[in-house]
This record gives structure tokens, C-alpha cells and sequence, in this order.
């Protein structure tokens, strides 16, 4: 889903900084196709782009991106602008809108339909 997002921004003529994938041939070949960088961790992502789209699987994944210790995309530092479109639990977005706020960001909940069911899970990142 992020890819074809990237690739309609992309069209539309809006300039697409950076990509990333956790596997590493999507990024590039995305990169590629895009004319763009391909980083390797989010921490660079969130470094290269003042707005940064967010589409994660589940809860987990959306907690390791923003909260892991050192690779997350709020370490990149203020006035980034966080479009998470991942349709999650409401607990995460408010957690990562209290976070991205404290780290001097902004974050928009938009969240996209048909998702599927998550399991019930707790994960602590230290």
C-alpha cells in the first residue's frame, strides 16, 4: 500500500525524498523507480523527509518504528509531520500522538478501512 502511495504522489508531481521497506529489494527497487533515496533504517527515513507516511501491519510494528531505542522516526529530531495510515487500535495513535507532540512533531491519525483483526497482544519496548 505505501508504495502506491509513494508512486501516486509521485505522478501527481509531489517530490518523494526517501523510501523504506524492511526488506531491503522493495526499498531500492522502489527507489529506483521513483528516483529517490532508499534508507536503511527509519531514523534516516524520517532524517531525509519534513512529512513522513506511515502504513505498518499491526500495533507491534507501529510501536517499533516510533518507540524502538535507537532507530525510531522521532529521533530524526522537531518539526516533522507524522501521516499514519495503518488502521490500528485507537491506544497506539493516541500514544505515538503524545510522543510525536513531546518530541516537538505533529502526527495525523489516518487511518485507511478494511483492516484485519489484530491479535491481542501487549509489547513493551525499554
Amino acid at each position: 500500500m505505501g508504495a502506491n502511495m509513494a508512486r501516486r504522489l509521485n505522478d501527481c508531481g509531489e517530490s518523494v525524498a526517501a523510501v523504506f521497506d524492511r526488506v531491503p529489494e522493495s526499498s531500492a527497487s522502489l527507489a529506483s523507480e521513483l528516483g529517490c533515496a532508499a534508507v536503511s533504517n527509519v531514523r534516516d527515513l524520517a532524517a531525509a523527509c519534513d512529512i513522513v507516511f506511515t502504513v505498518v501491519t499491526d500495533d507491534l510494528a507501529m510501536r517499533e518504528i516510533f518507540f524502538a531505542n535507537q532507530d525510531n522516526l522521532l529521533s530524526a529530531g522537531p518539526g516533522k509531520v507524522f501521516i499514519n495510515c495503518a488502521t490500528l487500535s485507537p491506544g497506539i495513535h493516541q500514544d505515538i500522538e503524545k510522543a510525536a507532540e513531546a518530541a516537538g512533531c505533529a502526527s495525523l491519525e489516518a487511518c485507511m478501512a478494511s483492516s484485519i483483526t489484530q491479535p491481542a497482544r501487549e509489547v513493551y519496548i525499554s
